[in-house]
Order: structure tokens, then C-alpha cells, then sequence
């Protein structure tokens, strides 16, 4: 969470290029890798998030948050929402 908005709109317009910690740039690059090749990921990826600090318990949760986010966007995109799609019976 933030109120700093040149921060949310570096992070908008490329992560990469934002102003950010070396953690913050490790858990975004493994969001990254998560939700664009999933099958890609591995111990070196996790041993990367360690590296920079973050243990166990906050890599399942950043691997969780991220998963969540892509199930829920996928989800979303299939059943057409925000684009005008097909609404579901009932």
C-alpha cells in the first residue's frame, strides 16, 4: 500500500524501471515469472527470493497472492467481465 503516486505510475508503466528496493524487485520478478511462465519457476527462483530476505513464509504468500490475482483475472477475462461479454444465466 501506498499514497505515492509517481510510484504507482512507474509501476504501471514498467516495474522494471521503477524506483524500487532490491527485494521488491525480486518478488515483482517472480510475480512476473509466475504468472507468464508458471512451469518456468524453481528452486533458483525461491533461492533468489531468499537471497534478497524474504523467507518461507512470505515467499508461499507472495507465490499465493500472485496465483490468486491471476486465477481471479483469468476467470474475469473468460466470463467476459469489463468487456461487455455474455452474463451468466441465472
Amino acid at each position: 500500500m501506498t499514497e505515492d503516486d509517481a510510484l504507482v505510475a512507474a509501476l504501471r508503466e514498467d516495474w522494471r524501471a521503477a524506483n524500487l528496493t532490491e527485494p521488491e524487485r525480486a518478488m515483482l520478478g517472480y510475480a512476473d515469472k509466475l504468472t507468464r511462465s508458471p512451469a518456468g519457476t524453481g528452486s533458483a527462483d525461491l533461492d533468489g527470493l531468499r537471497a534478497v530476505g524474504f523467507d518461507d513464509t512470505a515467499i508461499l504468500q507472495i507465490t499465493l497472492i500472485a496465483s490468486f490475482f491471476n486465477y481471479v483475472n483469468r476467470a474475469a477475462d473468460g466470463l467476459g467481465v469489463g468487456r461487455g461479454g455474455a452474463e451468466p444465466a441465472g
